[in-house]
């Protein structure tokens, strides 16, 4: 039934119970009420309380809320941004779509809360995976390779964003910049581990090192890891 409303293939109720109400304005407030509150919040009461309407009158337009979830990751996602001409060969494709798609995580982190109940179907979702896809011709891969290499860059980003949300958020919740939330982090494990430094040898000379003294930016840890991952399906690409 999701699929069908996100492909517009159901029909809508000619007449809202009030006027003006939409089965876009549903999702549009059903994303609001995310990005303020978090995807745990969104039900279908707390988005007909957001439009100023009784709860019935959303299942006119949506049967559930996790049809709603649907509707609401499509529209937030949105088409993938045209790919730039002068971008050639797999891995620089491959790149510049796993930054794009990160880009659109970052800009609506409730997505990366979104349970994954399925491969993804809705009209949007798959224009980002035909678009990965293509990025991966001339790669030499056959078209199964080519669908667990996205899976593997595209779960690669969905991780690295969740990741970095948690702890920003536990940043904030402490009151604490990067780098100071860095240097409380030394002196615990310092603390913690020079009781007994002959059980973490190898940790303790990462900390003399002074590996830990400041925090990396986002950008820094994506892009080596992003490079690895790509490396990775280099070595694949080679020996195909």
């Amino acid at each position: 039934m999701s699929l069908e409303t996100a492909w517009g293939l159901r029909e809508r109720p000619s007449k809202g119970p009030k006027p003006g109400l939409s089965l876009e304005r549903i999702v549009d407030a059903g994303i609001a009420v995310a990005a303020a509150e978090g995807i745990g919040a969104v039900s279908m009461g707390r988005v007909a309380k957001a439009l100023g309407v009784s709860t019935m009158s959303l299942y006119r337009y949506v049967s559930a809320r996790d049809e709603l979830y649907v509707l609401m990751q499509d529209a937030a996602t949105g088409a993938p941004p045209e790919m730039p001409a002068g971008i050639t060969g797999w891995r620089a494709r491959l790149e510049w779509w796993a930054r794009a798609q990160r880009e659109v995580f970052r800009r609506n982190l409730w997505l990366v809360r979104v349970p994954v109940t399925s491969p993804p179907a809705s009209p949007h979702a798959l224009e980002w995976m035909e678009q990965g896809l293509a990025a991966l011709d001339g790669s030499g891969l056959d078209e199964g390779r080519k669908i667990s290499v996205l899976m593997l860059v595209g779960g690669f980003v969905r991780n690295e964003v969740a990741l970095m949300a948690d702890l920003d958020a536990a940043m904030r919740a402490g009151g604490q910049g990067p780098d100071e939330a860095m240097r409380r982090y030394v002196r615990t494990v310092d603390a913690l581990t020079s009781t007994a430094p002959e059980r973490f040898p190898a940790l303790r000379r990462t900390l003399a090192a002074g590996i830990f003294d400041a925090a990396d930016t986002e950008d820094t840890e994506f892009e080596f890891g992003l490079g690895r991952v790509l490396d990775g399906v280099a070595v694949l690409v080679e020996d195909r």
